[in-house]
């Protein structure tokens, strides 16, 4: 199974087939050609532009396009699990549609453009220089063609456009390369984390997942009164991770729970049968707490407490506290004491070293938010844990040293679960507002965002407020992100949910995410423009 997928769009001589045959001698990549596919379903076609057009027209006329997925899914079944692949080239929307449903995010569209007299000159060339397949007269008979006339199109909904006509081919190459993060790589420290901004609830597992594929090992930390949503890939179901890390549906990475982590053994037995995570793929540290049933059960009898701090009733804070004040007592259960979870034991310092030997990439993804810390947040209403990168890392049993990438999460409206009464708080937000007057400035209908709004373990309806500037601060110089990730920006615009690359956000949401970067000093290279799969604007270099 392939790790990368590349597939390339453009008209005929924006440069594709150059392109892939550099990065297959420069990196790689396997280089297939979708003119192979079509020669192999007609095998007495001519090697003529019309006749392939044609015969690919009618193709993706019968199949909508998913025959481009069929024939690449015969080659890539058979590669390694490491495999680069580029495609050269797609033609049209439905080919596109169907592979992106089947390879998710390990699929990054480049679509390469040039001005249309810098086309003819090149087609030319080519005709001077000879073709393996036969041209026609002129470069306004190529694109003659329906299909070949509505390639520019492409370029909408595409991770990368370059401009051919502007640089020579090995320009071209590096900058994909520097746009895909493959510079420097190994010049660089090998474990990224993954922080709340704010009071939890701020999308962290949807951008987990988006960045779960480009490592070898997902970490999760915490315990399971956080739950993070994520779309299966391929479908419009959503999954809820309570204990595994979000990604694991999106990669095929190892998975650890840390150390530090605390868990609900039936909880966490049915995650990982639902998600059909093998023996072979999962490992829990021997040291991690359990909650024990008497947890739970003392926390939602807890009423007043419960009450006070919003707490979500799972036993995770009297499991860590029971973990403190009941040392050595035989009522304290680590993963080590629980036989159903045996198969599944390493000691995770033992896994950071064997994989920081060979060089592997490590992803530690937090829970909760900045704001929720024990230690830093609105004391009485926080978690149980540090909730901050120090804490994520102390959990994990991960040196800072080894850090290379802080990636903080926040919303465009911070949020908290629903106070309780009038006279009763679930903690401070600063400027509250009401999701109607949100749903006002945004464009949508009365109602559409409200609804969706509840918590995703307790169901329980959130407050949201104005964006916090002093709270980003604070959470920026707690964590030192070397990124932004900033999720709901349809909440800003509902004409930002359609934006596939950063100048097609409304102006008011650039003017907005600038700040932002002024603020937190680190820069917004992650943007959510919606909940969906192909959702997130990717501005990284690394």
């Amino acid at each position: 199974m392939a790790k990368q997928i590349i597939i390339l769009s453009g008209h005929v001589c924006t440069g594709k087939t150059t392109l892939a045959e550099k990065l297959s001698n420069e990196f790689g990549f396997k280089h297939v050609k979708t003119s192979t596919f079509i020669i192999a379903r007609g095998s007495d076609l001519r090697l003529d532009r019309t006749v392939l057009q044609e015969f690919g027209e009618m193709l993706d006329k019968k199949t909508s396009g998913a025959w481009v997925r069929d024939d690449l899914q015969k080659i890539e079944r058979n590669e390694p699990q490491d495999a680069l692949i580029v495609v050269d080239a797609i033609r049209h929307p439905g080919q596109i549609k169907f592979l992106r449903r089947a390879y998710s995010r390990r699929i990054v569209h480049v679509h390469l453009t040039a001005n249309r007299k810098e086309l003819e000159r090149r087609y030319v060339e080519r005709q001077k220089c000879g073709s393996d397949i036969a041209e026609l007269a002129s470069y306004a008979a190529v694109l003659a063609n329906a299909t070949e006339s509505k390639v520019e199109t492409l370029a909408d909904t595409a991770d990368v456009v370059v401009n051919s006509d502007l640089c020579n081919p090995d320009d071209i190459v590096v900058r994909v390369a520097s746009h895909l993060g493959w510079y420097g790589r190994e010049y660089l420290r090998s474990v990224d984390v993954l922080v709340g901004g704010q009071y939890g609830s701020e999308g962290k597992g949807q951008v987990a997942a988006y960045l779960s594929s480009e490592y070898d090992l997902l970490v999760r930390v915490g315990g399971p009164n956080a739950g993070h949503k994520v779309k299966i890939p391929g479908t419009n179901e959503v999954f809820t991770f309570r204990h595994l890390p979000s990604g694991s549906l999106s990669s095929n990475a190892r998975l650890l729970i840390g150390a530090g982590a605390v868990v609900h053994v039936p909880t966490l037995l049915e995650e990982i049968a639902k998600a059909k995570i093998g023996v072979d793929r999962l490992m829990i540290d021997p040291q991690a707490m359990t909650i024990s049933e008497a947890d739970r059960h003392r926390e939602r009898g807890a009423q007043d407490v419960r009450v006070l701090i919003g707490s979500t009733g799972q036993g995770v804070g009297q499991a860590t506290a029971r973990r403190i004040t009941c040392r050595g007592k035989s009522g304290v259960k680590l993963a080590r004491d629980i036989p159903a979870l045996k198969p599944y034991l390493h000691e995770s310092c033992d896994v950071f070293q064997r994989l920081f030997r060979e060089r592997k990439r490590v992803f530690l993804e937090g829970t909760q938010g900045t704001a929720l810390s024990i230690y830093h947040g609105h004391y009485p209403h926080t978690t149980s844990r540090d909730t901050t990168v120090a804490g994520c890392l102390a959990e994990s049993g991960i040196s800072p040293s080894r850090v290379r990438k802080v990636i903080m999460v926040c919303r465009t409206y911070p949020i908290r679960v629903g106070s309780p009464s009038k006279e009763r708080t679930s903690g401070f937000m600063s400027k509250e507002i009401r999701w109607a007057e949100i749903e006002r400035r945004a464009g949508f209908p009365l109602g559409a965002i409200a609804k969706h709004e509840v918590g995703s373990v307790s169901g329980n309806p959130r407050r949201v407020a104005e964006f916090d500037w002093v709270l980003l601060r604070k959470a920026a110089s707690l964590n030192a992100p070397t990124d932004i990730a900033l999720t709901f920006t349809d909440y800003l615009d509902h004409r930002n949910a359609r934006a596939c690359r950063f100048e097609q956000l409304t102006q008011p949401t650039i003017r907005f995410i600038e700040e932002i970067e002024q603020v937190a000093a680190a820069p917004v290279t992650l943007i959510s423009t919606r909940f969906d799969e192909r959702s997130i604007i990717d501005r990284r270099a690394w």
